[in-house]
């Protein structure tokens, strides 16, 4: 394997500030800002407006549309077919 051609990888802390909640991953991202983590370290941090913490889709507060009334609009609409 030939030397000096990977580039370094760190522990970078993705904050999520909707959440205020971060995830430490191993990465080879370089962002310029600090953050002191629960650990007592600081380590280089990424802030995100939306992670898996605060996403509809992964917290299970999406919202559920009704699709009944459509239903029921596009059968008056064009009738109901069947045997």
């Amino acid at each position: 394997m030939r030397q000096n051609i990977h580039p370094d990888y760190q522990k970078v802390l993705f904050y999520d500030t909707s959440a205020k909640t971060g995830f430490l991953v191993n990465s080879t991202a370089k962002p310029s800002e600090q953050m002191q983590w629960h650990d007592g370290n600081t380590y280089p941090v990424f802030y995100l407006e939306t992670s898996s913490a605060s996403h509809p889709f992964y917290t299970g507060q999406q919202a559920i549309t009704r699709s009944e009334g459509r239903i029921a609009r596009f059968e008056q609409r064009f009738g109901k077919r069947g045997k």
